[in-house]
């Protein structure tokens, strides 16, 4: 199942987004907040914004795998989803602005793209 494939991917780099926060938290020590550290509230806002995305992009692309939608749909959505969601945390931490657009533009792209993709299917 391609969904799962991307699920776990997603899960993995969760993970590293977590562990980018508990680093910075030892670091400063900071056990609650972002405790006026600027890196730290950077990490927390992509680990947050990462979340708030990823759960509609794995519902629409277990719905399209689950339609029997194309498989190539799949993987080009899941890949531009992360990648996108790579950019935007890159960017973040490193306060590249450009990179973050690109980041959350990818993410975008995959997004409607799924959910275009999904009514065809429903309607076709």
């Amino acid at each position: 199942m391609i969904t799962g494939f991307f699920a776990a991917i997603f899960t993995l780099f969760y993970i590293k987004l977590s562990f980018d926060i508990i680093g910075l938290r030892h670091k400063n020590q900071v056990s609650l907040g972002d405790g006026g550290h600027p890196e730290l509230e950077r990490a927390i806002r992509a680990h947050g914004n990462f979340m708030e995305y990823t759960p509609l992009l794995l519902i629409l692309l277990f719905a399209l795998e689950f339609q029997g939608g194309q498989v190539i749909w799949l993987y080009i959505t899941g890949g531009t989803y992360l990648a996108g969601r790579v950019l935007h945390s890159i960017a973040l931490n490193k306060t590249k602005l450009k990179m973050r657009v690109i980041g959350m533009a990818l993410s975008f792209l995959s997004l409607l793209a799924l959910s275009i993709i999904n009514l065809y299917c429903y309607f076709v």
